[in-house]
């Protein structure tokens, strides 16, 4: 009898992955989850040289856990990685290292703690109501902008009281452009000059930064040392007690960039991986919709810890569709992964998207199964075969404001909805910085 479970779509994997040379102009560069050969899912370390560069790409559980907690102080962010992220978001929390991490990561945790988190449940479901209103009762919709907008405005409202200067078409527009372009510059940069742009994408790209950091900064200005009532004015105020008055205000904006854009960016992707998911096995949303309908009218503050079916759904569609699908780190000092020897300034490069879906780790790796995420079934698995947040002390800050997001506009969308997948259609992951769908992503709508 034939599997019934869901295959969702990937790029081509051939037998052999193109020359280190060659992926820096073919569809690779263009696509980061694109070219890589069925090697790359069986084998556990590539060694590669780029342009003088040693890059290693370890998929072993043990070396991952190794570059993220046992010796993560040899592993610092690369500086090729800050010299590309540095034009967007500067030395914010997600470029920073050492004392400086910490001293931001202390003034930004308490906004997303449980409890605090819990406290925007109500929000989020209300962003939520407010963007499936405007859905057609039946037809095509492009759920990857629909996901946007509805996380664009919940980032708004919840970190920056709602301002409308990040609610717009134009910041939307303008944060795509800017990470698209983000994501190609490693050409430029591993030559030393991340600066050149050298097509149209760099070149809207270079627009969409310089009116994210304005309007960033703008608002920064405008707060003042006082900041406000929001989690942007604790920043600041916090900011303000540790760092002189004009780093403090430059970091403000830094971390308004981190936050603003991976605060939204990486969750809407979420959604619309996990609707796409859903829209191939309706087996799966049956039973998904039963349980949000159970659970809806419950208290707002708790709906996310009551789905824990909805919950296993969306850790597939993480581990499908990693929300950042690689991050880099530097060897600090000689190391040893897994049995590979790492010389003082190799990159090791972490693949989620490879990690996630290796035939060594996962059974049937490629198809949607919620199952696996069942309780009972973690049994055997190493903890670091699936770090869709990274993991070790800088697993993302944010991650429970994530899956509390998340959960709470599917379940709100699924009570109300049936998704179907849009004939004709072709889906595109595309790799840049976040893993989006090309184009977008449509599906079918009707009254669930």
């Amino acid at each position: 009898m034939a599997d019934p479970r869901f295959v969702p779509v990937h790029p081509p994997r051939p037998a052999q992955m193109s020359s280190a040379w060659r992926s820096l102009f073919n569809e690779h560069a263009r696509n980061s989850v694109a070219g890589w050969s069925q090697l790359a899912f069986t084998e556990w370390h590539t060694r590669r040289n780029v342009l003088g560069t040693i890059v290693h790409i370890p998929r072993h559980p043990a070396a991952i856990e190794r570059v993220l907690l046992g010796n993560a102080a040899n592993y610092e962010k690369p500086r090729l990685v800050k010299r590309v992220l540095a034009p967007l978001i500067g030395r914010g929390l997600l470029s920073s290292d050492s004392e400086l991490w910490r001293a931001q990561r202390r003034i930004v945790a308490p906004s997303f703690a449980p409890g605090a988190v819990a406290q925007l449940a109500g929000l989020i479901a209300q962003a939520a109501e407010r963007r499936m209103a405007t859905w057609p009762d039946r037809g095509r919709l492009d759920i990857a902008a629909a996901a946007t907008g509805t996380t664009m405005a919940i980032i708004a409202d919840a970190l920056f009281s709602g301002d409308p200067r990040l609610t717009s078409g134009a910041a939307a527009r303008n944060i795509e452009a800017a990470l698209l372009a983000a994501g190609q510059v490693r050409i430029t940069a591993l030559l030393g000059f991340p600066g050149i742009r050298l097509n149209r994408t760099a070149w809207r790209g270079e627009r969409g930064r310089r009116y994210l950091r304005e309007t960033l900064a703008a608002i920064v200005r405008e707060r003042g040392p006082e900041g406000g009532d929001d989690f942007l004015g604790a920043m600041i105020r916090g900011l303000h007690e540790r760092f002189p008055s004009e780093e403090a205000m430059a970091l403000a904006t830094d971390n308004a960039a981190t936050f603003y854009v991976a605060g939204h960016e990486t969750t809407a992707n979420a959604l619309a991986w996990s609707i796409y998911l859903l829209a191939g096995d309706q087996a799966v949303q049956d039973r998904a919709r039963e349980e949000v309908r159970a659970e809806i009218g419950g208290d707002p503050e708790t709906l996310a810890d009551r789905l824990p079916y909805l919950r296993q759904i969306l850790d597939e569609a993480l581990r499908l569709y990693p929300p950042a699908p690689r991050f880099e780190r530097e060897a600090m000092a000689d190391d040893e992964l897994h049995g590979v020897p790492i010389a003082r300034g190799n990159i090791v490069s972490v693949w989620p998207w490879l990690v996630h879906r290796h035939r060594k780790l996962w059974d049937d790796a490629d198809a949607f199964d919620p199952d696996r995420f069942a309780p009972g079934h973690e049994a055997g698995r190493h903890r670091f075969q699936y770090i869709p947040f990274g993991g070790g002390p800088r697993v993302c800050v944010g991650a429970r404001f994530a899956i509390v997001e998340a959960l709470v506009i599917l379940a709100h969308w699924l009570a109300a909805r049936r998704f179907t997948l849009a004939d004709g259609f072709a889906v595109d992951p595309l790799g840049s910085v976040t893993l989006r769908p090309r184009g977008g992503l449509v599906v079918e709508v009707s009254p669930a």
